[in-house]
Formats: C-alpha cells, structure tokens, sequence
C-alpha cells in the first residue's frame, strides 16, 4: 500500500511546491500557475476575452529567490502542468470547467484532487487586474518574437500602486514577459506554439487511483 508515501508527509511534499501563476497580492505569491498567456484584440488599451486558445510554452516564474520551471498545456478553462525539476508531483491538471484541480503523482499511480479556486485563475487578457494606467517603452526581440514593451500601474491591495514591465508580442498578440518593476516577481513564456493539443492532457492518466486524505 505503498504506506511510507501515505498521509500528510507526502502531501507536504505535494504543496510544497509553487508555481506562481499571478502577480503577488501585497508581496505575497498565489501558488499553482497561473500564467499570463492569451490571444487578445488590443484596442486603445483594452483588451478582449480570448477564445479558443490552444498552447504549449515553456514556463518560467520566480517569486523572491524561487525559481521554477515548467511546461504548460492551455486550452480554454483547462490547463496542465509538467514540472521540470525534483518533486512528489511531476504535473498538475487544472480542469477550471469542473471546479477541480488534479495532481499527478506517478512514483506511487496516485492523484491528489482540489477544488479549483482564484489562486489558480489564469488572467488571459492584456489588461491587469485594477490597471489604471499603461505607458508604451518601445520594441524589442524576444524569443525570436517583435514584441512591444509597456509600463504598466496597477492598485493592490489597500490602494497600493504597484508597476509592472509587460513584452507584449505583436505577431500573436501574446504577452510572452511580466516582470514586477522592482524585480521581486516575474513571469516568461518561451517556445509559445499556437495549435490544437490532444484531449489526454487535460485528462487523468489510466491506472491512476485518488490518494487517501
């Protein structure tokens, strides 16, 4: 029954991994990805919904002195995590259209199931939560992309102001770069591919059984 794995040690190593998936609250990091890419309309600084969007990209988020990376899958209201570094979970499968988040964890065939929550909301639009102000900077190559870079105002947390670097690409209307201006806070996407993904990897594998509490 595997029973060196069971009970609150494992699952202590299950959450103790974070990936930063939004701007932090106040200083604080929201864990779980999040992640800020889209296919949006940029209009007078207004951005749409997307819709229909399908992805791959390599992640790269740092909150502080941590540092993860990952490989991220999206399609609309569902998303998943492969995680390129040591841990009890080697993905997690977020299925926001079932209010549920699924961690993987294959040593032992297990999964681990959470309410899906804001803490793992994806924001795919342009536009900030409560921005109130955005300042074109200029051009720049990244990831082989044009992209255009702003400067970017929004409220937080008890009417704070806080200002963010954002690399917008032009070719896929794809923000590829958020950075916090004062470098505590960051996140990249690189080797963005546009296309359909197969239905398995927002699925949970064959053979997996629900961990016990």
């Amino acid at each position: 029954k595997h029973s060196e794995h069971s009970g609150a040690t494992l699952w202590a190593r299950v959450t103790s991994r974070q990936v930063w998936s939004r701007p932090p609250q106040n200083g604080a990091g929201m864990k779980h990805l999040s992640l800020y890419a889209l296919m949006v309309v940029v209009a007078a600084g207004i951005s749409l919904p997307c819709e229909a969007l399908e992805f791959t990209a390599e992640r790269l988020s740092r909150s502080g002195q941590e540092v993860h990376h990952a490989r991220i899958f999206y399609r609309d209201h569902m998303w998943r995590l492969e995680y390129n570094e040591p841990g009890a979970v080697s993905a997690t499968i977020v299925r926001a259209d079932r209010n549920q988040v699924w961690h993987l964890i294959p040593s032992i065939h297990h999964f681990r199931t959470e309410s899906y929550g804001s803490d793992y909301a994806l924001h795919l639009t342009i536009r900030l939560d409560n921005e109130t102000s955005r300042e074109f900077i200029g051009t720049q190559t990244l990831d082989g992309h044009p992209t255009t870079l702003y400067e970017v105002v929004a409220t937080g947390p008890g009417e704070q102001k806080e200002t963010y670097y954002q690399w917008v690409a032009t070719d896929m209307n794809f923000p590829l770069k958020l950075v916090k201006k004062d470098g505590d806070w960051m996140v990249e996407y690189r080797d963005v591919k546009l296309g359909r993904l197969a239905d398995s990897f927002f699925q949970l594998p064959h053979r997996y059984v629900p961990m016990e509490p």
